[in-house]
């Protein structure tokens, strides 16, 4: 070919005269001459360049659009390099623009294996080329280099494809810095925004967004799918009834830009500031794909992204960066005069490096007879620091996760904030495992508070960060929705004439807005005639911004709306009428039955105790056994009241005494002191103080009209539904005239009916809790945090008490400090079971020290006198007691057994003799001495 060129070319430059043969034979002799001298010059070169190897690769990029011409010029400077410095190997590149058209790609990749005899394929921006010309690639068996991969790896992907090798990542990395975005500022719900085309492109990434928005606690509230640019004949008529949709049916304003054409993302903007979108607390994030863009965008439609976050892959700005860049920027300028930004991407970067992979194989075969299995071993091995990072494989794919950038568009530039990385999370440094930076939001299990570097937002924030949700304005203001069926009117109600309702809630509502950091204008209220459940769900729908008023805060609400912090406490009260109480036997209320029944036994167990210890040595203790038992009874009895006459002789009796009669003390003042409350309270008690009676003698009930309240009654507590009477809040809890038994109410409505009520009805304890009283916004607003937040500061610093204390004043007498119980418990056996034990164990001792001390006395002895007792009986001499005429001399068995033997043969213990025989048989000396 050279060679008939140049042939050609030196032809056309002779010009012979048409003149005569013998006139110009010699001149063309030696033309002819010469021409036969280049014609072998040329074939020795021709001949010396074929000893050179030639690789031919091929390249599928689209060359209309800017990144294929990026991409171009990359791949054109990389051969251009490797070219000027290899003397035997040198590569060729045949480029192909597939038209955006997958198919067109395919058949490319056909034409350059079979026409070009190309060893190796690069380029495919998108997937759904990659895919397509991989499979060519495996019938061919020829290598294919892609810069693109799909959001998620295909299972089986290298058996499917062995001949493709993916330039790029996956999505995970940055759906997951994404999401981690969204979570550091408390974001909690995103519109996603792309450009739809015939193949579903972003359906991958879309997962990936959304599984990593649910591991934050955030999730995707609208889709906003833009028709593809190229199918539109008014693109702006297209875009602005898609925002409209879009804010009649979703309030919340963080877009996350996913995919996107130049053409269409121009538009975006443009209408979406013109809609106010752009600013007003909305916040607008772009992907990867979109942020390469922002170098080349004109300053109109950049201007319109101020306050715009881009995910950018970070790649080093070192010297072989600089000199590329360089380089670049003058041949970029020289092909394509009509950009007006002539800085490379990352896929220009990517297509650079992409031609190192091969001059990198190449060099590591050598002249070795290569095989195409050998080239793509060889590619695969590759392992080096390019322009985009380092480039190295693993399972066909760039197995170093991508560190990534936040970047933020502050005028006709962007300024570049912090890192991700995808072990770490957002961190200021790359060297954070060299202790030089700090991690924040590493697992997506914190907030992190927002990025280091200062942000600029869209519109005129100041001092704040966007709340990421359609904000109140004055000609937007907050609809808000309040019950008009509460049961009592103190919580919230409207006044005849008043646009704005009153009440503790009202009162709460505009406390909380007054401590906001940011101004809500005042809102508009409109009331709902009702159920609560209805209530709840015209929130959901959207139909109201938020619910104030008396809603209990449950489950299957909360799936529905965003609920604040309880106000107040809530469960369900029982209300009950109360009845006089029967005093005929009040007396023995004092104490429990067990109480009676414990104070009797030790009653009888100290009286026995005393019985032993005295009636050995204690003469009225001693005599028939009615006569020693009635002593004995009389005198423990009587000590309950102090009266007790008879002398002790023991002194074990006396210890057994003093403690009795200190458990007596206790006992009759706690009694008295118990008695005393039960007679001067007025004795009122409920009719029912337990549910399962009411449930079980099928009496009637009754219940707010509500379904939470019924269906409560029915489904958990098991109440029969003809059993259970609906009242409202004009017929509130009349028990007469609907002939109920109890009513069930939540807790604030039966403190409020006990405020007035409280001397004829009681209620009982709340055993079943609920949620608690709330107010309720749209799923996703960050006003109900907001207010949240500002709620448990009310609480702490006592001004909801303040509000209590305004509204909910008790009436009639009643107090909110008196128990609504007036029965004072009887008194147990658990708060003196000390006491009596420390009486029975010290009774229990005496007896045992008495018993050893007889059982020690009582070995055999001589009886020295018939009328005196032997020295070892253990007295000490015969007593004698005068009685009028007659003395009893009192004698002791010889032994213990005797004693008790005679006791029970019911002999006498004393023997009477006469005055005048007294002292004349009295033995002075046995009187006077001792056992």
């Amino acid at each position: 070919m050279k060679r008939t060129n140049l042939f050609a070319k030196v032809n056309s430059q002779l010009t012979c005269p048409l003149i005569s043969v013998n006139e110009v034979l010699k001149p063309c002799f030696l033309l002819s001459v010469f021409i036969t001298f280049l014609l072998i010059l040329s074939n020795g070169v021709e001949a010396a360049a074929s000893t050179n190897k030639v690789t031919n690769i091929g390249a599928i990029i689209d060359g209309n659009s800017r990144t294929g011409k990026e991409e171009k010029t990359a791949m054109e400077i990389a051969v251009q390099n490797f070219n000027s410095i290899s003397r035997n190997h040198k590569l060729s590149l045949h480029f192909k623009n597939p038209q955006a058209d997958p198919l067109q790609a395919a058949y490319a990749a056909q034409e350059l294996i079979k026409e070009k005899k190309v060893e190796v394929i690069i380029g495919m921006d998108k997937w759904e080329e990659a895919s397509l010309v991989a499979n060519i690639g495996n019938q061919s068996q020829v290598p294919i280099l892609s810069f693109a991969a799909p959001a998620r790896t295909p299972i089986l992907n290298s058996l499917r494809w062995p001949f493709l090798i993916r330039m790029a990542s996956d999505g995970s990395a940055q759906m997951r810095c994404i999401a981690a975005l969204v979570h550091s500022y408390n974001w909690r719900r995103v519109v996603v925004v792309y450009e739809d085309d015939v193949f579903g492109r972003e359906s991958g990434n879309l997962a990936l967004l959304t599984e990593a928005l649910q591991e934050v606690g955030s999730e995707i509230d609208y889709r906003l799918v833009l028709p593809q640019f190229s199918f539109l004949t008014d693109p702006k008529d297209a875009v602005q009834d898609e925002l409209i949709k879009l804010q009649n049916q979703t309030e919340s304003r963080v877009f996350i830009v996913l995919q996107s054409s130049l053409p269409m993302l121009t538009n975006l903007f443009g209408e979406a500031k013109k809609a106010g979108l752009v600013g007003n607390d909305s916040v607008w994030i772009v992907a990867n794909s979109i942020t390469s863009f922002l170098d080349s965008l004109d300053n109109s439609v950049i201007s319109s992204m101020e306050g715009t976050l881009g995910i950018k892959t970070y790649y080093s700005s070192n010297r072989s960066y600089k000199k590329f860049e360089a380089l670049f920027q003058k041949i970029f300028k020289l092909q394509y005069v009509d950009e007006n930004n002539f800085q490379p991407g990352i896929q220009a970067l990517r297509a650079y490096d992409s031609i190192g992979v091969i001059t990198q194989a190449i060099e590591k075969l050598g002249s070795n007879t290569t095989s195409p299995k050998m080239i793509l071993n060889s590619l695969l091995e590759s392992d080096f620091i390019g322009l985009s990072g380092r480039i190295r494989f693993k399972d066909g794919m760039l197995s170093d996760a991508p560190t990534l950038r936040v970047v933020n568009v502050v005028g006709k530039k962007y300024e570049e904030l912090d890192f991700w990385l995808p072990n770490c999370g957002f961190s200021d440094t790359l060297y954070v495992e060299e202790d030089k930076g700090r991690c924040r939001n590493s697992d997506g299990g914190e907030t992190s508070g927002g990025l280091a570097g200062p942000v600029i937002w869209p519109g005129d924030l100041t001092g704040r960060d966007p709340k990421g949700w359609a904000m109140p304005s004055a000609e937007k203001p907050l609809k808000i929705v309040v019950p008009m069926r509460t049961l009592d009117d103190k919580f919230v109600a409207f006044r005849t004439g008043e646009e704005k309702p009153v009440g503790f809630c009202i009162d709460l509502f505009d406390k909380v807005v007054s401590r906001l950091n940011y101004s809500i204008p005042p809102p508009v209220f409109v009331g709902f005639d009702g159920l609560y459940d209805d209530l709840v769900q015209s929130v959901y729908n959207k139909t109201y911004d938020a619910a104030i008023g008396d809603i209990t805060i449950l489950s299957k609400r909360a799936e529905l709306v965003e609920f604040t912090q309880p106000y107040a406490e809530s469960g369900l009260s029982m209300i009950v009428p109360l009845k006089t109480e029967d005093t005929t036997w009040i007396f023995l209320k004092p104490f429990g039955l067990d109480m009676w029944i414990v104070s009797g036994a030790l009653l009888i167990y100290t009286m026995l105790t005393i019985w032993f210890l005295e009636h050995q040595t204690n003469p009225e203790f001693r005599g028939p056994w009615k006569y020693q038992f009635g002593t004995a009874l009389w005198f423990t009895f009587s000590s309950v009241f102090f009266a007790q006459s008879e002398r002790l002789h023991s002194s074990l009796t006396r210890v057994v005494v003093v403690v009795w009669l200190f458990v007596v003390f206790i006992l009759t003042s706690s009694y008295t002191a118990s008695l005393t409350s039960k007679l001067t309270v007025q004795r009122m008690e409920p009719n029912f103080s337990d549910f399962q009676k009411l449930k079980n003698d099928k009496l009637n009930v009754g219940c707010e009209n509500d379904s939470f309240i019924r269906e409560y009654l029915e489904d958990v507590l098991g109440f029969e539904k003809d059993n259970i009477k609906l009242f409202n809040h004009e017929n509130y809890v009349k028990f007469d005239k609907d002939n109920i038994s109890a009513a069930f109410v939540e807790l604030p409505y039966g403190r409020l009916f006990l405020d007035q009520y409280c001397k004829s009805y009681t209620s009982t304890r709340s055993t079943y809790r609920f949620g608690g009283f709330g107010f309720a916004f749209q799923k996703g607003s960050p006003i109900a945090a907001d207010f949240s937040r500002e709620i448990l500061s009310l609480s702490e610093d006592g001004n909801i008490t303040k509000l209590e204390e305004k509204w909910f004043v008790p009436l009639n007498g009643c107090s909110r400090n008196s128990t609504t119980n007036n029965n004072a418990e009887s008194l147990s056996l658990r708060s003196f079971k000390g006491i009596f034990i420390v009486s029975a164990a010290i009774s229990a001792i005496c007896f045992l020290l008495s018993l050893i001390r007889l059982l020690r006395n009582s070995r055999p002895h001589q009886v020295a006198d018939g009328d005196l007792l032997s020295p070892g009986s253990g007295f000490r001499a015969t007593e004698k007691f005068y009685y009028g005429e007659q003395t009893r001399v009192l004698r002791r068995a010889s032994t213990f057994a005797q004693a008790l033997d005679k006791d029970e043969r019911g002999s006498p213990k004393w023997e009477y003799a006469s005055n005048s025989d007294n002292f004349e048989s009295l033995d002075l000396n046995a009187i006077n001495c001792t056992t």
